[in-house]
C-alpha cells in the first residue's frame, strides 16, 4: 500500500497542528507536514514560484513548533517538515531541534529538507545564495555527525566545528531519514548524494525509473532511497500508477484554512486514497 501524507502551511488563521493531525490519524492517513519561510523580504533579487507568493508564506509558523503540537495530538501519525530550508538555518542548533522532536514523537519525524529558492531570504540569514548547495550538504553531513557519534567534529569549507558534545540523539537509529526536495535532476544528485530518500514534486512517472538508474550508478542501493512524491494531482489512476513504480507516499497539499475549507479536501483525498489501497 501506498502512503498518503498530508500538507499544510500553519499559520494563525488555518486549522491547528493539533487538530489536523488528529483528524489525520482519525481517517488512516499516515503523515502531516509543514512548510518553512522564516520571511519573505519585501524587495526579492529572484522570481518567486509559478504559482506566486501565497499569503500562507508570509504567515507560516515554525515548523518544529507546530510539529510538536501535532506529534503531542497523536500517536501513530508522522510528522514532517516539507521542507526545512537547510541553508538559512544553524547546523548545530537544527541537529538539536531533529533530535528533541524525534525523541518527544517517539521516533514518528520524517526530516524533508530543501535548498530553497528566495535569494534574498537566505542572504537576511548571512549565507551566500551562490554557495547554499555546498552548505547544505555541509550541514547535512555535520548534523549527521552530530546525531552518530557521543564526540563530533566537523571540518567543511563552511561548517566548522571542533570536537563537541551534545544531547539527545535521535530516537530513530542512527537518526530521522532526510528527504532531499528540489527539482530534477538536481535534488536527485543531491539525495543519491547525502539522503536517505528523494522528495521530487509534480508528475514524476517518467523520471522514477531514470533516478533509480543514477543511483545504482552512483554505487547507491535505489531500495535504500525511497521516493515520496510531493502535490501529485488528485487523481487516482496517477497515484496507482505512483504505488506500480514504488513510490513509498505521496503527500497532497491542502489550503491554510479552517476545518470547512480542510475537512472537504481530505475527504477528496480520502476517497483516493480508499480507491487506490482498498
Amino acid at each position: 500500500m501506498i502512503k498518503f501524507g498530508i500538507s499544510l502551511f500553519f499559520t494563525d488563521y488555518s486549522m491547528t497542528p493539533a487538530g489536523l493531525a488528529a483528524e489525520l490519524e482519525r481517517r488512516g492517513f499516515e503523515s502531516v507536514w509543514s512548510g518553512e519561510h522564516s520571511h519573505i523580504p519585501d524587495v526579492l533579487k529572484t522570481a518567486p514560484p509559478p504559482t506566486g507568493l501565497k499569503r500562507h508564506y508570509y504567515d507560516v509558523m515554525d515548523p518544529f513548533v507546530t510539529l510538536t503540537a501535532a506529534a503531542m495530538a497523536t500517536t501513530t501519525l508522522k510528522i514532517g517538515t516539507g521542507v526545512c530550508l537547510i541553508p538559512q538555518r544553524d547546523a548545530i542548533q537544527t541537529a538539536k531541534l531533529v533530535a528533541s522532536i524525534d525523541q518527544i514523537s517517539q521516533g514518528r519525524f520524517l526530516f524533508g529538507v530543501g535548498n530553497g529558492w528566495n535569494q534574498s531570504e537566505i542572504e537576511n540569514h548571512g549565507a551566500d545564495f551562490k554557495t547554499r548547495h555546498k552548505r547544505a550538504r555541509e550541514s547535512i553531513e555535520a548534523m549527521k555527525a552530530i546525531w552518530t557519534q557521543s564526540k563530533a567534529e566537523y571540518h567543511g569549507d563552511i561548517i566548522r566545528f571542533d570536537p563537541m558534545m551534545t544531547w539527545p540523539k535521535p530516537r530513530q537509529t542512527p537518526h530521522p531519514p532526510v528527504l532531499v526536495g528540489g527539482a530534477f535532476p538536481y535534488s536527485a544528485r543531491r539525495a543519491i548524494a547525502y539522503g536517505n530518500g528523494w522528495l521530487p514534486s509534480g508528475n514524476v512517472v517518467q523520471t522514477i525509473p531514470v533516478f533509480r538508474q543514477m543511483a545504482a550508478e552512483a554505487g547507491r542501493d535505489p531500495a535504500s532511497l525511497p521516493i515520496t512524491v510531493w502535490y501529485p494531482d488528485r487523481d487516482a489512476a496517477l497515484i496507482r500508477q505512483y504505488a506500480d513504480l514504488g513510490v513509498e507516499r505521496v503527500v497532497f497539499t491542502v489550503p491554510s484554512g479552517q476545518a470547512d475549507i480542510v475537512l472537504p479536501a481530505l475527504d477528496e483525498i480520502g476517497g483516493i486514497m480508499a480507491a487506490v489501497n482498498g
